[in-house]
């Protein structure tokens, strides 16, 4: 057993906003935000996530951070601290990222893959109809993609948290930005013509993103809108995944923790808004709202062919979306990476380097098995939500739809029945720091928020059917 090591923080509230804005802005925001947002009804969905992002995302975004803030470790350990016979949930709130952070990997490798299409002059090999799956069931050329994309994430998490982390992010975050505000714009300029004459514009595809469509609403499409939006909202935000106990415990004592929860809240909103008003207007213009799906198939099959119909100037946008979408992963799979490493530095006192190098080996044996899944170990699995999947569909079910909700619901018992929301509330305003919606915490803490992680797991398990 090594010393114990000195923990490294942010230089101050700007880095740590950064950081944890990159961790939640990731590939959900951009594929998954503006399906979801195109399937219901536009801008009912687009109200229902900004209220649940200021009080269900808001109310597990404090609770995390101040836990990690006032614990000073990440979260295998802050659990244990808090309450000892809460330790259990903290291998739960460690194995989420074990899990997540391979497969994501994985993907960050087909992101880099298809950039590198985009910038050799290849875009035309996207657009080939099975290209993406040929792609992905090949048994050498994911393997290499995922590797890089590992090493780069390795890279920066072993240089620690002021050179490596806060860096990246203060120096990505804001190029990530402007080059969305920039295919946000440009996707409103667009103008197509189908083969039946029909011509759509990217106005068009605005307005269908942003216009409330309250046809044919009934209550139970409502719920199922506010269901969506809270689960987006929910994998969106990186709680329950360790990550924002782990940035939590970086963030020096005169940090103002209400402050950088609303900058958090608001960067994460406006990406995920941004990221629809990106992809619906250009994807509607060219292809309809038929054209819309979900996951990966409308980032590696859809986009490629409307760079391709939007012609030369598609092979630019192509690259500059592509680049956009590796800063994105890779914000995220650093904060994944680092919760993992940052928990094994505080339970076995190993260094830094040699906690990134060990967790970096088992997450790269993991991740070839995710390779894998899509050619010699291959097979479909009904997962309970009613979803086909393999290896990676799994992980991502068992992460994702069953252990986080998990976890946040037994964070939120923690909090506002064991060791009472005030825990939270003396952490947060400390230094005198005035807490404008802590009433408001309190009931959602101890109410609210698990109520409805309850039925999302319930949904997630198959027993709810909405």
């Amino acid at each position: 057993m090594e010393k114990k090591q000195k923990r490294g923080s942010f230089s101050g509230s700007i880095g740590f906003v950064l950081a944890a804005a990159g961790s939640a802005v990731g590939l959900g925001n951009i594929w998954r935000f503006p399906y979801l947002a195109a399937k219901d009804g536009g801008g009912v969905f687009l109200l229902c996530y900004l209220v649940l992002a200021l009080t269900f995302g808001f109310t597990l975004l404090t609770t995390e951070i101040a836990i990690g803030r006032k614990t000073g470790q990440s979260p295998l350990t802050a659990y244990g601290k808090m309450h000892p016979k809460m330790k259990w949930l903290g291998t739960i709130a460690c194995l989420v990222p074990a899990m997540i952070l391979p497969y994501y990997c994985v993907i960050g490798g087909w992101v880099l893959k298809y950039l590198s299409l985009y910038v050799t002059g290849n875009a035309t090999k996207a657009v080939g109809d099975g290209y993406f799956s040929s792609f992905t069931t090949a048994q050498v050329a994911p393997i290499i993609w995922f590797v890089v994309f590992l090493a780069a994430t390795m890279f920066v998490v072993y240089r620690g948290v002021g050179n490596g982390i806060e860096k990246l992010s203060t120096i990505l975050m804001p190029i990530l930005l402007v080059l969305i505000i920039g295919i946000a714009g440009f996707s409103l300029t667009l103008k197509h013509t189908d083969a039946n004459g029909v011509t759509r514009t990217g106005v068009e595809g605005f307005l269908i993103y942003v216009v409330p469509n309250f046809d044919g609403m009934t209550l139970k499409k409502f719920i199922t809108i506010l269901m969506d939006a809270m689960g987006q909202l929910f994998y969106s935000v990186s709680v329950a995944m360790g990550i924002m106990i782990t940035y939590g415990s970086y963030v020096k004592k005169d940090t103002n923790l209400v402050k950088s929860v609303n900058q958090i809240e608001i960067f994460d909103t406006l990406v995920a808004f941004l990221a629809g008003l990106m992809i619906v207007p250009a994807v509607y213009t060219f292809m309809g709202t038929e054209g819309m799906a979900a996951g990966p198939s409308l980032m590696f099959v859809s986009l490629p062919k409307v760079f391709e119909s939007m012609g030369s100037v598609g092979v630019i946008v192509g690259i500059v979306f592509f680049v956009m979408v590796a800063f994105a992963a890779l914000t995220s799979s650093v904060s994944i990476l680092e919760a993992i490493v940052s928990s094994v530095m505080d339970k076995f006192h190993m260094s830094r380097k040699k906690s990134t190098l060990i967790v970096a080996l088992i997450t790269l044996v993991i991740g070839l098995t995710v390779c894998f899944g899509y050619n010699i170990w291959y097979f479909e699995l009904t997962l309970p939500n009613g979803t086909i999947g393999q290896v990676l569909d799994v992980l991502d079910y068992l992460s994702n739809y069953f252990l986080m909700p998990i976890v946040a619901i037994a964070t939120c018992i923690l909090v506002g029945w064991i060791v009472k929301p005030k825990t939270v509330v003396e952490e947060v305003t400390c230094g005198d720091v005035k807490f404008g919606r802590k009433g408001l915490y309190i009931v959602m803490v101890k109410f609210i928020v698990p109520l409805m992680l309850f039925f999302l797991l319930l949904q997630a398990l198959g027993i709810l059917k909405i």
